[in-house]
């Protein structure tokens, strides 16, 4: 399967818990942090619902 990188860009300040909960689910902890996951359907609604948050890239 492909992989992706995710970038946390934006503070968990002001939030809503379930979008804090996802953040800190897919291992983004602050601001500025990256991950990079398998793409797979659970991980691309986790980043659909903090969409707003994050930037996704692809990883080769």
């Amino acid at each position: 399967m492909a992989e992706i990188k995710i970038t946390l860009k934006r503070s968990f300040i002001g939030r809503p818990d379930d979008q804090i909960k996802t953040a800190k689910a897919l291992g983004l902890t602050r601001p500025g942090r990256s991950v990079v996951k398998e793409k797979d359907a659970a991980i691309e609604g986790m980043i659909n619902k903090i969409s707003h948050l994050v930037e996704v890239e692809d990883v080769k």
